[in-house]
């Protein structure tokens, strides 16, 4: 079959950063076994990096792929992570990664989760006025200020996106109309106000619909701060940029995001922005290796 782009074969195998799929067997022992190319995840974030605005932050959706050398390499590599329930915030604190760069998003956090994110600062992307109301509940009993941004559940969504994040009755976020009153209850709790997060869709490989929805969530995070009257001192967009999933498809390049990114950046001069990243990442970059062991003969097909 093809070799993926950015491989390369050694006396008919396929090569993973210099060394041969048998050569990685003997390593492992056995097979089957996961791969993955940690100079390729490097590659994909320093091209990203060089293709995007200066100062746009990156973080890594571990939901991706949370294996813990993964893990560890990727924090290394981004400026942040984003996690989406208290077991990936146990992986977290187990690869030694400082919790002050975990923002932790979705819809049914328990006070459980609550409490560990708060105690050990992560940032609370909040999912509706009551999780707000528990989290700052539970930040007094704890004698700690919480860090609080809010998930915003925008009127539009990600044309052509693989799972759609906003528009109508989701589980995510707080319907944008709300947020404005939500924002000022944070502020005036005392609470460390860390902004707005953002997200439409993911799995898209159409350009221009990114480029669309990101300007409709800059102008969308402007018009609510305006509201509110509160600054923003971060806005996470999300990413949903996607990865072919089928040798018809064409892969969305970050080079043709980055003269429309740049003047929205400039326009809206936001402190910290940030874009969200999960199997854009690193998706390309496992393979899966296993040995034949039989082949067989099935209604006149073989197997």
């Amino acid at each position: 079959g093809p070799i993926p782009t950015g491989y390369e074969t050694r006396d008919g195998e396929l090569a993973v950063d210099g060394q041969t799929t048998s050569q990685l067997v003997e390593r492992a022992g056995r097979t089957p076994l996961f791969v993955y190319s940690s100079a390729m995840m490097s590659r994909r974030v320093a091209d990203l990096r060089a293709a995007m605005p200066e100062r746009l932050k990156i973080n890594y959706a571990i939901k991706a792929n949370s294996f813990a050398p993964v893990l560890k390499h990727m924090a290394g590599l981004v400026d942040g992570l984003d996690i989406a329930s208290g077991g990936e915030l146990d992986m977290v604190r187990a690869a030694g990664i400082d919790c002050a760069r975990v923002s932790f998003a979705g819809p049914g956090k328990r006070d459980s989760e609550l409490g560990t994110a708060i105690r050990h600062g992560a940032t609370l992307n909040l999912e509706s006025e009551g999780e707000a109301e528990r989290a700052l509940a539970i930040a007094e009993q704890l004698g700690t200020t919480p860090r609080l941004a809010i998930r915003v559940n925008p009127d539009f969504e990600l044309k052509g996106s693989g799972m759609k994040m906003g528009g109508g009755a989701k589980p995510f976020g707080v319907d944008a109309e709300r947020v404005p009153t939500l924002a000022r209850r944070i502020v005036v709790a005392g609470a460390e106000w860390r902004g707005l997060h953002i997200f439409t869709g993911s799995q898209a490989l159409d350009a221009d619909a990114v480029i669309d929805a990101q300007a409709n969530v800059l102008d969308l995070a402007q018009r609510i701060v305006e509201k509110a009257g509160v600054s923003l001192p971060k806005l996470n967009m999300g990413g949903g940029l996607g990865i072919p999933y089928s040798d018809d498809e064409v892969p969305i390049s970050a080079k043709d995001l980055t003269e429309e990114l740049t003047t929205l950046k400039t326009k809206f001069n936001i402190p910290e922005l940030w874009m969200e990243l999960g199997r854009y990442a690193m998706g390309p970059f496992g393979h899966y290796v296993t040995k034949v062991t039989d082949r067989k003969t099935v209604r006149g097909k073989e197997l």
